[in-house]
């Protein structure tokens, strides 16, 4: 193995085995070539990595006893090496985020329902967690009989931590104290009843901040205050080509660097959904693109190139990347890995 953690070609892989994958990419032609794997216990699901690029994070996801994972990055190999796991503090951890100053990581617990700060040591391994447990539920009876937490970020003047809630269908609000080392919950946004917020991203430049809802295949826009933390919804808008009718659940959700362009993952009509973003933040879907494969999860951008996580075809999928339109292309470069489900670049 001869990727570096300095070399943006190196992808790590999280997958539903018991591996983390490293897959090195050639910005050139877009090729994929697995360069190793590490051992990271069960689920190694969804990762993250720290803003020193020294340490890359991972929640185990397990049902009853669900742990976030911490590994040392290897500076001339980029292998791992694990330093320390934490109990989650909750069943089904599914995301996991670091503040900007990389000091804590933020974590949700799916089946939990609660969100947590653990505390991030000068090594980068993590301490015991201090969680916040969500309350509420929608009117799905399936999936939202109580609080599923499912994803928690950090602000980008990282005084705030937002978390969408599947089953509460609210975006909760936490002050982010670094001082006290916990999430003080500030306030909260209603959804779309039934909507399922799923995860977020925030736009770049403006001050506003876009949903994936997982239950109704939509994408809302939310203004945000970073004054005080408040959310205000503006919009909402499908995900899926107005003609479709089918089961869909949306997965992940990035904005460009440029900002013009968002991109949402379609789990069930397999695909991409790209959107143009006005200079006022208004948006507009410009292309829905088949994943080639089955049951998209995470996905990586880069300037040039979008790559896509199909969980229950074991593939991971290369698309070219109009960097100005945003717009998406097929290529022939893939690989084969067993239940991919998130993509992070070193």
């Amino acid at each position: 193995m001869t990727a570096a953690p300095t070399d943006p070609d190196l992808l790590y892989v999280g997958t539903y085995t018991d591996n983390i994958h490293l897959v090195r990419m050639d910005r050139r032609s877009g090729e994929l070539t697995q360069v190793g794997s590490a051992n990271a216990g069960s689920n190694p699901s969804f990762l993250t990595i720290h803003p020193n690029r020294r340490v890359l994070y991972a929640v185990n996801e397990r049902e009853k006893d669900g742990g976030v994972s911490a590994f040392a990055i290897d500076k001339a190999t980029g292998a791992l090496t694990k330093l320390t796991e934490q109990p989650s503090q909750g069943g089904a951890p599914c995301y996991v985020s670091v503040d900007r100053t990389g000091r804590v990581a933020l974590i949700a617990n799916y089946l939990g329902g609660n969100v947590g700060l653990l505390p991030i040591e000068p090594n980068g391994a993590l301490a015991p967690a201090h969680m916040v447990q969500h309350t509420g539920k929608g009117p799905n009876t399936d999936r939202q009989e109580g609080p599923h937490a499912h994803c928690i970020i950090p602000d980008p003047t990282n005084r705030f931590a937002l978390a969408a809630d599947l089953g509460a269908d609210r975006v909760f609000v936490y002050r982010l104290d670094l001082d006290g080392k916990a999430l003080q919950h500030v306030g909260e946004a209603e959804m779309r009843p039934g909507a399922g917020p799923r995860h977020l991203a925030f736009h770049p430049t403006l001050p506003l901040v876009f949903v994936a809802n997982e239950l109704d295949s939509t994408v809302a826009t939310l203004r945000f205050n970073s004054g005080d933390g408040t959310l205000a919804p503006q919009s909402t808008i499908s995900t899926l080509p107005p003609a479709w009718t089918g089961t869909n659940y949306p997965a992940d959700i990035h904005v460009a660097a440029n900002g013009r362009t968002l991109y949402v993952s379609n789990r069930g009509h397999n695909s991409i959904a790209v959107f143009s973003v006005t200079p006022a933040g208004a948006l507009a879907l410009e292309q829905v693109i088949s994943t080639e494969g089955d049951w998209p999860r995470n996905f990586a951008l880069t300037d040039r190139w979008l790559l896509v996580a199909n969980q229950r075809s074991d593939s991971i999928v290369v698309f070219g990347r109009d960097p100005e339109a945003g717009r998406l292309t097929p290529t022939r470069q893939r690989i084969a890995l067993p239940s991919p489900v998130c993509l992070r670049f070193a």
